[in-house]
């Protein structure tokens, strides 16, 4: 049966329903009546419901915008079983032949990081469902938005994960020099209607086998919950930075759990600091075992 995940978002009156899979690619669609739906029939759809002030269409997800006679929480439910059973009869969600309609610009801003040799490229539109890390222009295989930026002589690595790139630089250059330069770039290649991730060669990586429901059900009760912590309590805090934290495996006889840090995580000057007093402490008081001890294979 299809399924959709409801997702918050930071605007309040803005509710996000995500897709397994990505519903259009290198298009963004913003939909603010009834009138602009030419080019999407579920968007059409949505607004017979009273309270859909805009729908916007991107990537994997479908993000609607309500009016304030409604709460998200009384009605979202019913808009996501609303979208599964469009979606099971079949029906068209964006009509190819009808794509004229105006696009959202895309928007890129920069962030710093814990890390002082790594910044954080945001950008408002998806860009993967399944974190890339590129070490070098040989591991660019899944990534023409990593492979191009390859082409700067002081990128040093590069990140993808959800609609952010991290990009870790040499010390030939400062940020405050080459900043504009790279929000630039990235901002006319997502623009230009390349594909920054192609998912074909990601499902074939290790990284996307991880994050399924079979190797997961593989593991170890204990390997499980150290997962389940990892997702829930650090991996949101990791990201925010710019980085990533993912699961590597777990020894029950050493207690010994490997994790692989990447992005403004990988190399940082903080990050031993963090896996010994945070992560580490956190798995030993959660799971009741104060013997648990956690390595980046990594760092």
């Amino acid at each position: 049966m299809f399924k959709v995940t409801i997702k918050e978002t930071q605007n309040p009156t803005i509710i996000k329903f995500e897709f397994p899979d990505f519903i259009t690619r290198n298009q963004n669609f913003e939909f603010k009546n009834i009138d602009e739906t030419k080019a999407s029939p579920l968007a059409k759809k949505l607004f017979f419901l009273p309270f859909v002030k805009t729908v916007y269409i991107s990537g994997n997800f479908i993000a609607v915008e309500r009016f304030s006679i409604v709460e998200w929480s009384d009605v979202q439910n019913e808009v996501a079983k609303m979208i599964e059973e469009y979606v099971e009869s079949g029906a068209t969600i964006i009509n190819m032949e009808e794509t004229s309609v105006k696009k959202i610009p895309v928007t890129v801003y920069g962030e710093t990081t814990p890390n002082p040799a790594v910044m954080k490229f945001v950008a408002s539109r998806m860009l993967t469902k399944t974190p890339v890390e590129c070490k070098n222009i040989d591991e660019t295989a899944v990534s023409p938005l990593a492979k191009e930026l390859f082409g700067f002589r002081y990128v040093k690595e590069v990140f993808i994960d959800e609609n952010n790139v991290s990009i870790t630089k040499y010390d030939v250059a400062d940020w405050s020099e080459i900043t504009n330069e790279v929000r630039s770039f990235i901002k006319t290649f997502i623009e230009d209607g390349k594909i920054a991730v192609d998912e074909e060669q990601v499902v074939k990586t290790v990284a996307h086998e991880q994050k399924q429901d079979e190797y997961f059900d593989n593991l170890d009760v204990t390997s499980q919950q150290i997962i389940n912590i990892l997702e829930e309590y650090v991996k949101p805090a990791v990201q925010s930075d710019g980085g990533n934290i993912a699961f590597e495996s777990y020894n029950d006889e050493t207690k010994l759990v490997k994790v692989v840090l990447q992005g403004a995580c990988s190399g940082c000057p903080s990050s031993t600091f963090t896996l010994k007093n945070g992560i580490e402490n956190m798995l030993r008081q959660m799971l009741h075992n104060n013997d648990i001890i956690v390595e980046a294979t990594n760092a």
